[in-house]
């Protein structure tokens, strides 16, 4: 028997998935707040169940760890935050709960995420951090295992570009054989919800110092004018208001061009996967999908349960694969055993060996 989960740290809610033999008997969502507040609740719900593996959630990640051996630069690694920002409390609050899950004597693997992964060239993680985080690495493993079951195909045979529309970011990522061979992370995609992505050099310069809170600005929400971001309250003013016209306008031809880009890595995808929280709203999944029609067949993502977000579920199924359970193959063709390097590979600026020594030295 294999009892497994996988954790998936959202703006809104941390959600957690557990199967046993490759079966669901967990899907449950925590308050991000709550958890943050007191990391404790989620130990205690992922201690009730007894589970062999759990991956958590890995932020930027790792090349695969156990928690309970990593030290705390590895920690801090996740968070990817500078040691002089010591007021982002989100991500100061994950750091706690990676503290406290480390220490709280349960089995949590940190996963890699896209630029760690050995099938990605070399040269397409040139000057690049955010290929994608550790959780578009569990919804590329959903999407592996969806497309596989859905045209009766190996993980080996599979073939697609995947697009993730999340309440922040967009996130796109190429799978060529059942592997990741490329992907382009919330801040280097065009214009999401929240994030402007793809952000100008020239601008970067005049503004004088990019925070990580100015990385989840700029996007549609912020053209349209929303005080209160809401994808759906969004959605329903497209056709009435110029400006919410226009952020829509933009935000669907940057979903349009990162297809493009990843077109160049994966020539003829067998589709084209859309996931996320604009999928689920009727009106922007058939827009996005007519949008993108032109490149290729487009069909939503679909996981095992509508209940938590397909991230938990991919993270879940790496999870079994890790435990020798019923997706080993999975984890096997996607080569996530084999991830190696860090987060500033093949970076050629001139202070990055000063930047690199600075954060570990911050945390020895």
């Amino acid at each position: 028997m294999v009892r497994v989960a996988g954790v998936d740290p959202g703006t809104k809610s941390f959600d957690v998935c557990g199967l046993e033999n490759g079966k669901l008997i967990l899907a449950q969502q925590i308050s991000t707040k709550k958890i943050l507040k007191n990391p404790d609740l989620l130990i205690k719900t992922l201690k009730n169940y007894n589970f062999d593996l759990i991956v958590g959630p890995s932020g930027y990640g790792l090349p695969l760890t156990q928690l309970n051996k990593t030290s705390r630069y590895e920690i801090f690694k996740l968070s990817l935050i500078k040691p002089s920002d010591k007021k982002l409390k989100p991500q100061i609050g994950l750091r706690n709960v990676l503290l406290k899950l480390k220490n709280s004597g349960l089995n949590v693997y940190m996963i890699p995420s896209v630029k760690h992964l050995p099938t990605v060239p070399t040269h397409r993680k040139i000057n690049k951090v955010d290929m994608g985080t550790a959780d578009k690495v569990c919804c590329a493993a959903l999407a592996i295992q969806n497309q596989a079951k859905h045209y009766n195909l190996t993980y080996q045979e599979t073939s697609f570009i995947l697009v993730e529309l999340g309440f922040g970011y967009n996130a796109f990522l190429a799978v060529e054989k059942g592997k990741i061979v490329d992907g382009i992370g919330g801040t280097l995609s065009h214009i999401g919800f929240l994030s402007q992505g793809f952000f100008d050099g020239e601008l970067a310069y005049l503004l004088g110092r990019i925070t990580k809170p100015m990385l989840s600005m700029g996007g549609a929400a912020f053209i349209a004018g929303m005080r209160k971001p809401n994808p759906e309250k969004f959605m329903e003013k497209i056709d009435k208001n110029k400006r919410f016209s226009l952020a829509w306008e933009a935000y669907l031809e940057g979903i349009e061009k990162d297809v493009l880009i990843l077109k160049a890595s994966i020539k003829n995808p067998r589709e084209i996967l859309v996931s996320g929280r604009f999928v689920k709203i009727e009106k922007a999944y058939k827009e996005i999908s007519s949008r993108l029609s032109s490149y290729g067949k487009v069909r939503k993502l679909e996981g095992f349960t509508f209940k938590v977000k397909e991230a938990a579920q991919g993270a879940a199924l790496i999870a079994d694969g890790l435990a020798g359970g019923k997706y080993k193959n999975l984890v096997e063709c996607m080569e996530i055993k084999k991830a190696k390097g860090g987060f500033l590979d093949y970076i050629y600026q001139a202070n990055i060996k000063k930047l690199s020594k600075m954060f570990y030295e911050d945390m020895v």
